[in-house]
Formats: C-alpha cells, structure tokens, sequence
C-alpha cells in the first residue's frame, strides 16, 4: 500500500530529483498547490499572482522509506529559514511548505520542525509553513523529471 506525500522546498526540478532516489519512493510528479486558481499553468505561477507554490507529490512504499525519514530529506535539500526564495529562485512559489495529507502527517511534520528548531542547526527563524495539502496541479510534461531528462543530476543550489 503506497501513501502520498507533497513538498514545497524552491525549484522543483531539484527537490523531484532529490526525492526520486529515495528507495521506497515508486513515483513523483512536479505541480503547483496552496494556490486560488484552478488548473494553473507554469507561466500563471511564475507571474506570483496565483498563490501556488511549486511542489513535488510523491507516492511511496510506507514499508521502506518512513514520512519521518521524507520528511529529514526535506528539511536537508533546502534551507527551511528563507522566505519566499530558495538560492537565486524568488518569489512565494518558491516558499518552504510541508503539505500534510491526514493528522498523523501533520502530527509529524510539527514535530520534526520543533526538533530542528530546538537543534540549534540554523541561526535564523525556520519560516517553513506546515498546511493541509489541497488540490495538486500537475505541470506541464517537460517539467517531469526535467534534470533526469536534460542530463544534469542537480540544481544550483
């Protein structure tokens, strides 16, 4: 039984490459939520008019990888304290969001958050905002896999 999980951490392409790897992830898809127009089109939330963030939604295997260990690789693939930018990405499609899909994921989300915060790793305020998953756009084609595709393993950051 596969479960689903929804991350918003800057440019998708890198967090999709990154979660992609992850034994016990059996697939990934690139998209936009959190946002108030419906079927939203890569231009619509570059314009940062829509609300949406760029997102990965991925299905895994609870038996192999655990929400707990998704959501450390989260925590590490970007920086939880910069608001509405990740690297040289700007603009609040951009931001930290963990989407939780039931009470047991938020429960634990809250809890990984207030562990890195009282670990002392960051200097400044974590701004990750922690909201119920809503409904997931999923973008255009060739953004799918875009670094697997186009040969490079990694963004900027």
């Amino acid at each position: 039984m596969s479960r689903k999980a929804t991350f918003a951490a800057g440019c998708f392409w890198g967090i999709e490459e990154t979660f992609r790897q992850l034994s016990g992830v059996k697939s990934t898809a690139v998209g936009y939520m959190g946002g108030d127009l419906d079927d939203p089109t890569y231009e619509d939330v570059c314009n940062d008019t829509t609300g949406h963030a760029e997102v990965v939604q991925l299905e895994y295997d609870p038996e192999t990888i655990s929400y707990p260990d998704l959501l450390n690789t989260f925590w590490s693939c970007h920086d939880p304290t910069q608001l509405n930018r990740q690297g040289p990405d700007v603009g609040t499609q951009y931001r930290s969001v963990v989407f939780y899909h039931d009470e047991e994921q938020r429960i634990m989300a809250e809890k990984s958050k207030t562990r890195l915060i009282k670990s002392g790793k960051y200097s400044k305020e974590i701004v990750t905002k922690i909201i119920l998953a809503s409904t997931f756009y999923e973008a255009e084609e060739y953004h799918q896999k875009y670094l697997q595709k186009n040969g490079t393993g990694s963004c900027q950051l």
